[in-house]
């Protein structure tokens, strides 16, 4: 199994300490990165307008040798970092005609600003990376070719066999190692958690964070709304710094510093959460919510993405796939409309919280109701329990 040395898939992000010189030589492989993906992707549609030519990947990396006689900087730079700047912009035309021929919105290739440039793939354990492991006298180091000895620090061990490793440098001026690892069958084994049959639907708000089936309420945490205030007095000073000055670099990395506080808070919560219900149950059942749709509501939007429900459930479906657990995706049609008891549809506006139902009497939270529903959904998925709930007419 290889793991994705990807932020958003959780990976391990190691931080590291560059010195000062190697943080310039750093910064100006950025530059130099950045220069020759622009470069590529100009080659590519200059080639396809001029001669309805489709550049390969392996036909630019050939390139490389001649652009370091042209740019003689190019030889500062590791060549396999160079070759990924090149894969990137093939993977980059992979993914628009893939959209294409999906019927998604394609999203064209755009050439990169320097400070948006901001990572560095080394694809090669023990040649173009190498980690050191600490010692009574030294801590863990990072070794870069053609940058030397990085200090790292090593929060866990690293199982398996190192692949990659992207070194990235966030808005704020901190630099992080991802690491990428190959892990054996009994490795992956023994990470996973003891078998149990305990089975729990799982539906998201804006009221609470999560309602469980079996009752119990995830409370909402606003990280954004509770620093709305430290932002807008971060981005208006920010304003009034004159263009390209110390000062308006300055303004601008402490208004990144609010955004990077928001999102450690975020993912520390989400982390925390999922990893309680992976430890807990066996099975969990959540809505197949297509966020990315949810949020075209003005009025909503803002409340949507402070929850954070695509982070969660992208969060969950790799625990629980790690711990040997299983997440079944239900469709959230009328979840909160049906009765959990009796199987009958009402309909009921937002603003309704208590659902009581005019068949059977019943009468409990609208979304407690719908956590019990989008469980007996997802048993009845991979075969656990089948129960059938009637159409309402006119619904």
């Amino acid at each position: 199994m290889l793991g994705f040395a990807d932020e958003r898939m959780g990976r391990p992000m190691r931080l590291v300490y560059p010195s000062r010189k190697q943080r310039q030589k750093l910064e100006a492989w950025l530059g130099l990165c950045c220069e020759v993906y622009n470069a590529a992707l100009d080659e590519r549609k200059s080639a396809y307008r001029m001669a309805g030519v489709s550049l390969s990947y392996e036909h630019q990396c050939a390139e490389l040798p001649a652009c370091k006689q042209v740019c003689p900087a190019l030889n500062e730079v590791p060549s396999q970092v160079l070759q990924d700047v090149v894969k990137r912009v093939d993977r980059a035309f992979d993914d628009f005609f893939r959209r294409v021929e999906q019927g998604h919105k394609p999203g064209y290739p755009r050439f990169k600003s320097r400070f948006r440039y901001d990572s560095l793939t080394f694809k090669q354990y023990g040649n173009s990376f190498n980690i050191l492991p600490a010692s009574k006298k030294n801590k863990a180091t990072l070794v870069l070719a053609k940058l030397g000895h990085v200090k790292m620090v090593m929060h866990r061990a690293i199982k398996g066999t190192p692949k990659t490793a992207i070194v990235k440098r966030t808005p704020t001026g901190k630099w992080f190692v991802s690491i990428s690892v190959e892990m054996e069958g009994e490795d992956i084994i023994s990470k996973r958690l003891p078998v149990s049959e305990e089975a729990v639907g799982i539906d998201v708000g804006l009221k609470t964070f999560a309602y469980l089936s079996w009752g119990k309420r995830l409370p909402i945490r606003a990280f954004l709304r509770a620093e709305e205030a430290a932002l807008a007095r971060a981005g208006r000073k920010l304003s009034k710094a004159p263009q390209g000055s110390k000062q308006r670099a300055k303004k601008r990395k402490v208004v990144a510093r609010v955004h990077e506080r928001i999102g450690n808070r975020r993912k520390n919560f989400i982390e925390q959460e999922v990893r309680h219900l992976v430890k807990q149950f066996g099975l969990l059942a959540v809505e197949a919510l297509v966020v990315r749709n949810m949020v075209k509501n003005p009025k909503l939007a803002k409340s949507i993405a402070d929850a954070s429900w695509s982070m969660f459930f992208t969060r969950l479906q790799a625990k629980a796939e790690e711990a040997g657990r299983q997440v079944v995706r239900v469709n959230p049609a009328y979840t909160s409309q049906t009765c959990s008891a009796c199987g009958h549809r009402q309909q009921m506006p937002l603003s309704v919280r208590i659902y009581e139902c005019s068949q059977c009497g019943l009468v409990i939270h609208r979304d407690h109701n719908g956590s019990l529903n989008i469980l007996s959904d997802g048993l009845q998925a991979v075969g656990r329990h089948s129960r059938v709930i009637p159409e309402a007419p006119g619904l």
